[in-house]
């Protein structure tokens, strides 16, 4: 008996290592890339079976406008098809039990913000069978070309540096760190610090570069335009880290995706959605936040 007992502790603790050891193989059994992309294409194709199939039963729906669980995300395939939406995934990134999906939604005024095209970060938890536990997002209207020429989701390249993981999201959160608890002088200083002085821009209402921020920044009817004070979560996948905060946007309390691409070390290129928190007409209570 007490060899059997010393066996199966012995057991435990070398799978707690495996574990610590190889938490890869974690994200690799999730395969969340793949299950979003089931959802996706799910969606694309008016297949609810399929979809019902991905999710649990409990999914966690935190977009304001969506019921909760799957059933409410179910509930929509009628009008998804009625209104003819379509989904395009420009980038997927997946970081242990979370992925992300840079997503075009096409033929998307039922979803109330007043225009045909739209673009959204799609965020889902992931269990270890595969199925999508929850979800988050943030979606504006597609725009015009910036000064730069840039729009919210072209440029997108191929994931490298997967090495350098956990060395970039570090230094996106070392970043808002700044921006959010520093002086106006120390936010300027951490620009210098992790953003390659002509950074790509696609935000709509910024050109290229620090100084192209700088002027967006004190533009418009409210001075700075973009106020972060909260952060709540930063994912990664080698070159590409996204960062979820929340704070002020034109003095509205908003929610903000910024997605950096990393290139030596710096901020090389940024894309990001804002959409303003709402308060009213909510499908659930679960917020915006949460993860």
């Amino acid at each position: 008996m007490k060899k059997s007992i010393v066996l199966m502790l012995l057991s435990g603790l070398l799978a707690a290592c495996s574990s610590n050891q190889h938490a890869t193989h974690e994200t690799s059994s999730r395969n969340g890339k793949a299950s979003v992309e089931t959802l996706m294409n799910a969606i694309n194709s008016r297949d609810a079976a399929a979809a019902e199939a991905i999710l649990h039963p409990d999914y966690e729906q935190h977009n304001p406008f969506i019921a909760d669980k799957a059933e409410g995300l179910l509930n929509l395939f009628p009008v998804i098809e009625a209104q003819n939406i379509q989904v395009s995934t420009v980038l997927l990134l997946e970081d242990g039990e979370y992925t992300v999906a840079l997503n075009q939604w096409h033929n998307a005024e039922a979803f109330g913000h007043g225009c045909n095209e739209m673009v959204a970060f799609d965020f889902f938890s992931v269990n270890t069978d595969g199925r999508l536990a929850g979800h988050w997002d943030a979606m504006q209207c597609e725009s015009e070309p910036n000064a730069s020429g840039r729009r919210l989701t072209d440029g997108i390249t191929a994931i490298t540096d997967l090495d350098q993981t956990e060395a970039n999201k570090s230094k996106l959160k070392q970043a808002f760190d700044i921006f959010i608890n520093g002086t106006l002088e120390e936010a300027g200083a951490a620009l210098q610090t992790y953003f390659h002085p002509d950074y790509k821009q696609h935000n709509p209402d910024a050109a290229d570069g620090i100084e192209g921020f700088f002027a967006a920044q004190m533009s418009g009817k409210v001075k700075p335009r973009w106020v972060f004070e909260k952060q709540h979560i930063v994912v990664g996948e080698g070159n590409y880290v996204l960062s979820i905060a929340e704070g002020q946007h034109l003095g509205v309390h908003s929610i903000f995706y910024d997605l950096v691409r990393f290139e030596n070390g710096k901020i090389a290129e940024h894309w990001d959605v804002i959409q303003a928190i709402p308060t009213e007409g909510l499908a659930n209570d679960n917020t915006m936040f949460g993860f």
